[in-house]
């Protein structure tokens, strides 16, 4: 009985070695593998930022006890006082006011001709009498 086991053990093993060797041979596909498209890109988006909320500062703290509000009047309005009155007696002088000296007048001053070359004369080349010849 331990050799009929073997042999079914035997069989059974060289059928799968020969079906893989057949598969092999007849070329069978690869096993599909599952490939996910990317991802897209990460855009991060932050938070809101909660709503502003304004807080006044605290009023000063008095180490004493509150005083009451206490109502200070405007300072009276300004009340025009008029200068003394003039006595006749003194003298009246009129201001004094100072006039400057009137410029002097303008003298228009025209430039200069321009310069003229004059060439120095020719030297002197001495040239004796004229005398008519004598008669023949």
């Amino acid at each position: 009985m331990a050799n009929i086991w073997a042999l079914v053990v035997c069989a059974l093993a060289s059928c799968l070695i020969f079906n893989n060797v057949a598969a092999d041979d007849y070329g069978a596909p690869p096993p599909y593998v599952y490939k996910s498209p990317p991802p897209p890109p990460y855009i991060y988006k932050s938070p809101p930022p909660p709503p502003y909320v304004y807080k006044s500062p605290p009023p000063p703290h008095h180490h004493h006890h509150h005083h009451p509000y206490i109502y200070k009047s405007p300072p009276p309005p300004y009340e025009y006082k008029s200068p003394p009155p003039f006595h006749h007696h003194e003298p009246w002088y009129p201001p004094y006011i100072y006039k400057s000296p009137p410029p002097p007048p303008y003298i228009y001053k025209s430039p200069p001709p321009p310069y003229i070359y004059k060439s120095p004369p020719p030297p002197y080349v001495y040239k004796p009498p004229y005398y008519p010849p004598p008669p023949y």
